[in-house]
């Protein structure tokens, strides 16, 4: 609870001093944990937090020493989740999906907020040596952004950039573009004989309308939860399978979604001329994402899934007039 966190201001030179040993050793962990979980996909960003690791020590060594001289051998146990205004980082181990962005954005969260921790510590501090430490320290961490870039240069040459870019490029497709494609697929084109099969079999936009909905939601929570439950990501590298899930789920109800919307229109053949315009348009969409994240031909890909959703449209115009 909010009344359970000591003021900042509160505190004396020592609870500060045991505040930094603390939050240094919990950063040093943390971007070693960063080194180690990105370090089979991305190497070289791995050297980087290693070394952004052992300046956290550095700056750890010098706080124990000073605590030492001034207060002795024993450091009580005071964590910034106990002192108001500080954000915890989020564990690595807690980050899904895997995305070294992600990482490098949180590393410099870390950083900004350690600067500022140090630099209001050093403004209210009283001994000389004490404050020279912490003032110190705050221009270390507002130096720490230029260091890992600098850190960056020597590690990530282009050819790494590049590899770590096409590597986490992957990723998102396997994780979010593969399953939502699967997923308008199946929305755009399974409805449509449904769809159209209630339009010509009752000619009313309401009945049209209620089968449409049904379809897509229904296809929807199909589609997310068969995604979901059926690969963990852990041995075919695809991700989280929730963020998967919920892409092809959405999707899904996105493709049905599309073309069943304009039955919102009581007059039942613009209704089916707007549906009709509106399938052209998801059939399209399908073929463009297929030609420019999954490498297939663009005029191959139309030809498939317009002659595909074609023949499902026959279907169920010919089921419905029945």
């Amino acid at each position: 609870m909010f009344g359970s966190k000591r003021a900042f201001e509160s505190l004396s030179e020592k609870e500060i001093l045991a505040l930094a040993i603390g939050a240094e050793e919990e950063d040093a962990r943390l971007y070693r944990d960063m080194a180690a979980r990105v370090r089979a996909e991305y190497p070289a960003s791995a050297k980087v937090f290693e070394e952004m690791a052992a300046e956290e020590d550095e700056h750890r060594r010098a706080l124990l020493d000073m605590f030492a001289e001034k207060f002795g051998a024993h450091i009580p146990l005071i964590r910034r989740e106990d002192v108001r205004g500080f954000v915890r980082a989020k564990p690595v181990w807690l980050m899904e999906p895997l995305n070294v962005d992600a990482l490098w954005e949180a590393s410099r969260e870390i950083e900004g907020q350690n600067q500022r921790f140090y630099a209001l510590a050093a403004s209210r501090s009283t001994d000389a040596g004490v404050r020279k430490l912490l003032g110190d320290l705050a221009a270390a961490e507002q130096g720490h952004a230029d260091t890992a870039e600098g850190l960056q240069g020597d590690h990530l040459d282009s050819d790494a950039k590049a590899l770590e870019r096409d590597v986490a490029h992957k990723q998102f497709v396997l994780t979010y573009v593969q399953p939502g494609l699967a997923g308008l697929m199946d929305g755009s084109v399974s409805t449509l004989a449904p769809l159209f099969a209630a339009a010509f079999a009752t000619h009313s936009s309401h009945e049209t309308l209620l089968v449409g909905l049904a379809a897509s939601v229904g296809s929807g929570i199909s589609m997310g939860l068969t995604e979901a439950l059926a690969d963990d990501g852990k041995i075919s590298g695809r991700g989280n399978p929730w963020p998967r899930g919920i892409a092809c789920g959405v999707m899904t109800t996105v493709g049905g979604l599309g073309h069943a919307l304009p039955y919102l229109l009581s007059d039942f053949w613009a209704a089916t001329t707007l549906a009709m315009l509106v399938v052209v348009v998801e059939l399209v969409a399908i073929a463009w994402i297929q030609w420019k994240y999954m490498e297939a031909g663009f005029w191959r890909s139309i030809v498939q899934v317009v002659l595909g959703g074609a023949l499902v449209v026959a279907a169920g115009m010919l089921l419905g007039g029945a």
